[in-house]
This record gives C-alpha cells, structure tokens and sequence, in this order.
C-alpha cells in the first residue's frame, strides 16, 4: 500500500480559519494539531479490514477476529504508517476527529493483534509505565508531524481536549469488553456523527454500558472515570436517555446510580 495512492489530503490549511475547537477543562492540549484547513483522508483500506474482522453478535457487541487482524497485520501496519504521513493540521474539523480516532483504534488493533493470544490489553507492557500490567497507553508508538505520540495522548491531550465532544468516548475502542464497540466501518469526516451516535446507542442499550435492576443502575467506569465530559454525574441520566430505547429511558429515568463496573477481558471472538 502506497501513501499517494491510498491516503489522499485535499486542501491547504487557512491560516486565517477559526477553530470551533474548545479545550476540556483539566485536560492538557496539544494545540499544535488542532485542525485548520479543509482537507480530508481516505480511510478505505482500513474500513476494509474492519469489515472482514469485526464481528457482531446480533444483542449489540462486536468481537473482533484477532487472528484474522494477525494474518492482514501488514496492511494494516501499512495503513498506520500512511496516517502518520498526514498532516492532520490540514484537515477539516469532522476528518481530523474521524483521523485521530482511527489512528488510536488502528494502533490498538495492532497491538493486540501482535501480541493476541492474550486475556487483556492491560497485560501488553510496551513500556513509558513503571506498572506491570498497566498496559500499551503510556508507550510512544506513533509519530506525527515530528512528534513522539502515546494511545493517552491521543486519547487525552488530543480527542478529548481539541475537540471536546464527550461522544469520541463511542469511538474509541481500547480492545476490552467493557469498552463501546470497535465499530464495523471506518470513521470519516462524512459519518462521524452518525457513527458515533449509532456506537453511543449500542453501547448504553446494552449491560455493559448502562444496566437497570430494581431502580438502580449500574453503569460502565467510563462514565465515573470521565463524567466531566458528559456535564458531570448529575447529568448522565440526561445523557444516557437521549441514546436509551424508550423502555429502557423510562427505567434511567426512574432509577438511582448506584455503581459503576468495569471488565478488561479481550472483546475477541
């Protein structure tokens, strides 16, 4: 796979564009990628790969085949190495979203998938962490623009910090059970609010996201670790009944929060 013939960028960035970008309280920013121009990514190779090997199993989870990501690890090595030859200052607001979080889930997928067979992401120690079984979040494993990235940075001091949307959550996937759904097709500038809507949905519809026994509901960690981004605790029943099936948004509406669980097996086949 060749950069000029499956990763194409149209558009120069304007200097003189606005961002509509606003940082997260708290959470640091590498400003430098925030995006300016108009320019977008072709991300067929990788929708291709998560169509073959990303599996759902009808109640709203996807598996995904690792040994089948394994035996397709160039492709999607080469696909990495495209990404990061894009200049994401150069694209448009919606493909920078759809860019960033492609590159965290591609980069993950690839990690599991060199190390699978294994029980849970938090057992691959790549290092950048004093922790044994702390996991590949704090390794610098991708480069763009000249700069050394970690899957937190990503996740932190890009995604959540320049764009500010607590729905990038739905997107992205750190290859655990509990996490929202590695999702079938690739992000791209063009559905990035449908698809996360549709992962959104998958996920508080289904137990492991949001789940309501005798008026109290248990609810995934991400919503403990990350309740800031939703508009604080008071406001995830709000947030979880806007994506609720209407039986199940009556059943939040009526119950109390009364933990939050969290399971890091593989979400393999």
């Amino acid at each position: 796979m060749q950069s000029d013939r499956r990763l194409f960028v149209f558009g120069l960035a304007s200097l003189g564009a606005v961002s509509a970008l606003a940082p997260v309280p708290g959470v640091a920013a590498l400003t430098g990628f925030r995006p300016r121009g108009q320019g977008s990514v072709d991300h067929s190779a990788y929708d291709s790969l998560l169509r073959a090997h990303v599996k759902p199993d009808g109640q709203g989870y996807n598996r995904v085949d690792y040994r089948g990501v394994k035996a397709q690890i160039g492709a999607l090595r080469a696909y990495i190495v495209d990404l990061q030859s894009v200049d994401p200052v150069a694209l448009s607001v919606d493909e920078a979203h759809a860019y960033w979080i492609n590159l965290y889930n591609a980069r993950t997928l690839e990690v599991v998938a060199d190390a699978y067979p294994v029980k849970s992401i938090k057992s691959i120690n790549l290092g950048g962490s004093f922790l044994f079984g702390s996991g590949p979040w704090k390794a610098k494993l991708m480069r763009v623009n000249g700069v050394k990235l970690s899957l937190d940075d990503v996740e932190h001091e890009i995604v959540r910090a320049l764009f500010n949307d607590p729905m990038s959550h739905y997107g992205l996937n750190c290859a655990s059970y509990s996490c929202p759904n590695l999702a079938t097709r690739a992000y791209t500038g063009a559905n990035i609010s449908a698809l996360l809507r549709q992962t959104g949905t998958d996920y508080v519809n289904h137990p492991r996201g949001v789940t309501v026994n005798n008026n109290r509901i248990t609810a995934s960690k991400i919503y403990s670790w990350y309740a800031g981004d939703f508009g604080g605790r008071g406001n995830l029943k709000a947030h979880w009944t806007t994506l609720a099936a209407p039986q199940k948004a009556a059943l939040i509406a009526d119950a109390r929060i009364s933990g939050y669980e969290y399971d890091w097996s593989i979400n393999a086949v």
